[in-house]
């Protein structure tokens, strides 16, 4: 029942909206290709003959009969076992007319060898679909098995039945049936053919996983076991030994509601179960769902068969919405259900269920709220009273997928007999859902098909059109005209999702990509197939989605990762081999030095040691004529570049003043030496501060470039020495550097440093520059300290910079 007005729990089983997304899948048609078609196949299947013939030395009747045999062990057409033999030899070049030579359209280039290429046939819906009922034999085998089972009493008797009917046929050897117990266990309830000690053996299954009898029940779906190898790494196989059975059945037993008892059938030869045979044991069993079941509360009227049925017919010319609902009572007369025993063909409630799917169903056991309402009262007043009952329109809320959807209902209730005749009329329009669903298909670039097995139909949506590049005046695509637009290699995949589909009932959610006019689409098929009471697939339902630029988007994604990675890995090594060398070029000595009669203490800080190398560097050695040279120096940037012009000004300045160049001319030469080497895509700056004492005569000359001044000091108080003139190195052509002097008494302490220890965003230089006089005056009235250089770099918190600290102590005289 479309939005059905007997059900206020739209939680139980699907939601309405989940159906109205369910409904953007509808009708599509599919047209069987003919591959038997005399004219086509007789050069082709000469030509197999041939070939057969000459491998395995036979006639060529043996031939035609090797084709049979292997055509019907692969459920295969036999122009498709023909065309797979000329396949594997290569033999396919056949010269008939056109029609005669071409492959089945199913094909997609030469034939390959049967364990690389795709079942073929899975794209065949005629392969799938009931071949139009059962045999004559079959019909007749039914017919004494459904008056065996009539007189059969007891569920061993009903094995027995079905073991003596299938026997002959279908080579059955042994048939168990089960039921479920408390917590799930199963139950052996009635066997044949399997002995007393293995029915007392396999009397009781716990609750366990993989006991595909339990699967049967729990899915409402036939399982087929036809590969013992496979079959026993999912399953626990009953029977003792397995080998016995090669192929196995379970058939979970049809009845309203939840199912209770399954039919097990053990085959004593391999080999899968055919169509028919499929149909023939779904058959069977459900002849046995009367014995078994008994579905009908023993306070419930039961419904006359014959009345119920001239209802039926009834119902069934109806245009509208329509049920027949029987009052279940309890032992005191009250109703306590109802059970719909007719439905109209338009009929459908919020799980799907249309027309004669509803018969049986009662209105409790699947929708528990509607008890008490308005809607209940009405039932019981139209059936106690004779009054027809006219509800008032009322809003019905469906959700799906998260979201309420309402719409608007009326009811109308009538007696008839000791029954009730409900209608219902559904007064919203469909157009603003119309929209929603094509607003939904456009931005979801997604578009819903159908194909109905039965009456050979197709039905797209305008979006697939889109998808697929299509003119929409060629009509929609038949099943079998999908294997031609798919890449080859998807192929294989596609056709074991489509046997799924079509051959288990599974619903398939499969990625695939197809060839356009425009280039590769990568698409999604969700689908399922509606099936009838034997299994047979009767339509197929589902949406095609475009996920192109999606998958575009993923690639592009993981190719700019992997450039990342590849990047980062560069940079990674890079930093690692900066970092290598500037410990080389600037070993941090573990204590302090002692140079020319002075105490020297060194702290080097780097903000990311190893991982962004900076240009800090500096320089404390005694010269040949027995004074001492000190140089701070900061290179602007960071990394490799950084490391080596730190190396360039490093080595240059000392070896010119090893030589006695004097201090503003080493770092003229220095100057020069960063402009000439600079090119367009990369260029140096830095800054430097040198200084040269004397020990003879506690002289201290130096020089700076663009760098901060030193820090002294002397009897308690600290001060910035004067700066000369000095440009930043690297920056103008004629730069010029002055030298200024002072003299170094016993208990000075002089602070040479980079800027990564006075500078801080946001704050002003001359602060950073006057707190690092009150830090450096603190630590030195704190007392005696050999680390003087190390303590005051510690202290500087929140480093955004590396720092560089000489500290050159006079020492007291004795």
């Amino acid at each position: 029942m479309e939005g059905d007005f007997v059900v206020s729990n739209a939680g139980v089983g699907a939601t309405p909206e989940t159906l109205a997304l369910a409904k953007v899948v509808s009708r599509l048609r599919a047209e069987v290709v003919d591959l038997e078609n005399l004219a086509s196949m007789t050069a082709v299947l000469e030509r197999a003959k041939g070939v057969l013939m000459a491998q395995e030395a036979v006639t060529p009747d043996a031939a035609y009969q090797l084709l049979l045999d292997r055509a019907t062990d692969h459920r295969r057409t036999l122009l498709e076992e023909c065309w797979i033999t000329l396949g594997r030899t290569g033999a396919v070049a056949v010269t008939p007319s056109p029609q005669a030579s071409a492959p089945p359209p199913f094909a997609t280039g030469t034939v390959r060898a049967a364990p690389e290429e795709p079942d073929p046939s899975a794209f065949r819906t005629s392969r799938h679909v009931g071949e139009g009922g059962p045999s004559a034999g079959h019909r007749t085998l039914l017919a004494g098995l459904a008056r065996d089972l009539a007189e059969a009493r007891t569920p061993n008797e009903i094995a027995q039945a079905l073991l003596t009917g299938l026997a002959g046929a279908e080579d059955i050897d042994a048939v168990m049936i089960y039921t479920v117990a408390t917590a799930g266990s199963l139950n052996l309830i009635g066997s044949a053919g399997i002995g007393e000690v293995m029915a007392e053996q396999w009397n009781h299954i716990p609750p366990l996983s993989g006991i595909a009898a339990m699967e049967a029940i729990a899915t409402g779906r036939a399982v087929w076991l036809e590969d013992q190898d496979a079959d026993a790494t999912r399953y626990l196989l009953i029977g003792d030994p397995p080998e016995r059975w090669p192929t196995r059945a379970w058939l979970p037993v049809p009845r309203n509601g939840a199912g209770t008892a399954v039919i097990g059938f053990f085959r004593n030869r391999p080999g899968p179960f055919g169509v028919r045979t499929r149909t023939l044991l779904r058959r069977a069993v459900r002849l046995c769902g009367g014995p078994l079941h008994d579905d009908v509360s023993p306070h419930a009227q039961a419904p006359v068969p014959g009345e119920v049925d001239e209802i039926q017919k009834i119902f069934d010319a109806l245009s509208g919405p329509a049920i027949l609902l029987t009052p279940l009572r309890s032992r005191t007369g009250e109703v306590e259900d109802y059970r719909i025993d007719a439905a109209s063909p338009e009929s459908q409630d919020v799980a799907g269920r249309r027309g004669k799917e509803l018969v049986g169903t009662r209105i409790l056991e699947n929708y528990p709220t509607v008890a008490g309402t308005a809607l209940w009262e009405g039932y019981l007043d139209a059936l106690t009273m004779g009054e027809v009952y006219e509800g008032e329109p009322f809003v019905y809320e469906e959700v799906t997928a998260g979201r309420p959807r309402q719409s608007v209902y009326s009811v109308r209730a009538s007696r008839l007999g000791e029954r009730l005749v409900v209608s219902w009329t559904r007064h919203d329009t469909t157009e603003r859902e119309i929209r929603r669903l094509d607003d939904l298909q456009r931005l979801g670039n997604l578009g819903w098909a159908n194909w109905n097995l039965v009456t050979d139909s197709v039905t797209w949506s305008d979006q697939v059109y889109t998808i697929f590049h299509r003119d929409p005046a060629q009509g929609p695509m038949r099943l079998e005209e999908l294997p031609g637009h798919v890449l080859a290699e998807d192929l294989p995949g596609l056709a074991a999702a489509v046997q799924r589909l079509l051959g288990d009932g599974e619903a398939v959610d499969h990625n695939f990509r197809i060839a356009t006019e425009s280039g590769v689409r990568h698409l999604m098929i969700v689908a399922e197939a509606q099936r009838d009471a034997d299994g047979s697939p009767l339509e197929v339902h589902g949406f095609f989605q475009d996920l192109t630029a999606q998958r575009d988007a993923e690639l592009a994604l993981r190719e700019s990762e992997r450039a990342n990675l590849v990047q980062r890995g560069m940079l990674k090594a890079e930093r690692a081999l900066g970092a290598r060398l500037q410990d080389t070029l600037l070993p941090i000595p573990e204590q302090s030095l002692e140079l020319a009669g002075l105490h020297v203490d060194v702290a080097y800080v780097p903000v990311d040691r190893g991982l962004n190398v900076g240009g800090d560097w500096y320089s404390a050695i005694e010269l040949p004529d027995g004074s001492a040279l000190f140089v701070v120096g900061d290179v602007a940037g960071h990394g490799l570049a950084a490391v080596g012009t730190m190396a360039q000004l490093r080595f240059t300045a000392k070896g010119m003043t090893i030589t006695g160049s004097p201090l503003p001319d080493v770092l003229g030469r220095l100057n020069s030496l960063l402009i000439h080497t600079a090119t367009d895509a990369q260029s140096a700056t830095a800054t430097m501060v040198m200084a040269r004492y004397q020990p003879s005569d506690h002289r201290l000359m130096w020089v700076r470039a663009g760098h901060l001044p030193p820090l002294l000091i002397r009897e308690g108080e600290a001060r910035y020495l004067p700066q000369p003139e000095g440009a930043l190195l690297g920056a103008a052509v004629d730069a010029a550097y002055e030298q200024s002097e002072t003299a170094l008494l016993p208990g000075d302490h002089l602070f040479l440093y980079t800027d990564g220890l006075v500078e801080q965003p946001g704050e002003d230089i001359d602060a950073g520059l006057a707190q690092l006089a009150d830090t450096a005056l603190r630590l030195v009235r704190e007392g005696p300290s050999e680390r003087l250089a190390t303590s005051l770099a510690a202290l500087r918190l929140g480093k955004r910079d590396d720092i560089c600290v000489l500290e050159i102590h006079v020492p007291e005289l004795p």
